[in-house]
């Protein structure tokens, strides 16, 4: 795909996985805006212009795609990234109400930037749509519950938008990393019922995760798979950057059972 003059989106482009997409497609020839619920930071802001933006908010959401068409007249990529995450807990440990804003933001944000970009790709005959998931979108991991269920429904949205738009020049696709080094592991969200009952194994788990992040890989890793995913002349839908590619092929080929054993001795949880 001939890159000149392409205009790219970017959510959550403030830090980790958002920040290095940006940076990337701006080298590789994008006109990159990203965006953050706050002003970016970094030194490669000069890669790329920032747009306020709050995925949870119609309105927000509007204005930032208003502004990207009236600065470029085009958008030919959205890198739906902005997103949180949840610290390990027992599905339990978390109300109704936490768990509508986990879905707010990881699902229904990109639910919502979707709505707003496709009529501008629709009326250009073309556009690409690149959404982070996560290898938890079809792997769930015990103790992530939420988190696992927003993957899987930003994996199944993905895949039906693509079947969708295609007739009309558009692709979707979803980039489904495994761990990843970034901020954004530092700031995850705490259950906001927390019982007893979970107490020793959530911070168990919670170590464990902590210490895989060390060694995992950096957010350049999905960076570039995005940039694959966004200039192939024929994208496939799922994408899995790093050790995510080894874990597909474990949950396709591996019996069933002997993959939920193998997840809960990496957690060091009993059989």
């Amino acid at each position: 795909m001939d890159i000149k003059n392409k205009v790219a989106l970017v959510t959550g482009a403030s830090s980790g996985i958002g920040e290095a997409t940006a940076r990337r497609l701006a080298k590789a020839g994008y006109k990159v805006f990203g965006t953050s619920r706050r002003d970016g930071h970094g030194d490669d802001r000069r890669l790329f212009e920032m747009v306020a933006l709050d995925v949870t908010k119609d309105a927000s959401v509007e204005a930032a795609v208003r502004h990207v068409m009236q600065s470029a007249g085009r958008l030919d990529l959205l890198v739906n990234n902005a997103g949180f995450g949840v610290a390990p807990a027992g599905a339990e440990e978390s109300s109704i109400e936490q768990a509508q804003a986990v879905f707010d933001t990881n699902f229904f944000g990109v639910v919502r930037m979707t709505r707003a970009v496709v009529p501008h790709m629709r009326r250009q005959g073309h556009g690409r749509i690149v959404n982070i998931g996560s290898v938890l979108g079809f792997l769930p991991m015990p103790y992530m519950a939420l988190y696992s269920a927003t993957k899987h429904a930003v994996a199944g949205y993905t895949e039906s938008l693509d079947h969708e738009l295609r007739t009309l020049g558009i692709r979707a696709c979803v980039v489904e990393p495994a761990y990843i080094n970034t901020p954004f592991d530092a700031n995850l969200l705490q259950p906001d019922v927390p019982l007893d009952a979970y107490r020793d194994v959530r911070a168990a788990v919670e170590k464990r995760v902590k210490e895989v992040l060390v060694g995992a890989d950096g957010p350049d890793v999905v960076a570039e798979v995005v940039l694959k995913a966004a200039t192939a002349d024929r994208p496939r839908i799922h994408y899995a950057p790093g050790l995510a590619r080894r874990m597909r092929l474990l949950r396709r080929f591996m019996p069933a059972s002997l993959l939920e054993a193998g997840i809960r001795k990496d957690l060091r949880l009993e059989a």
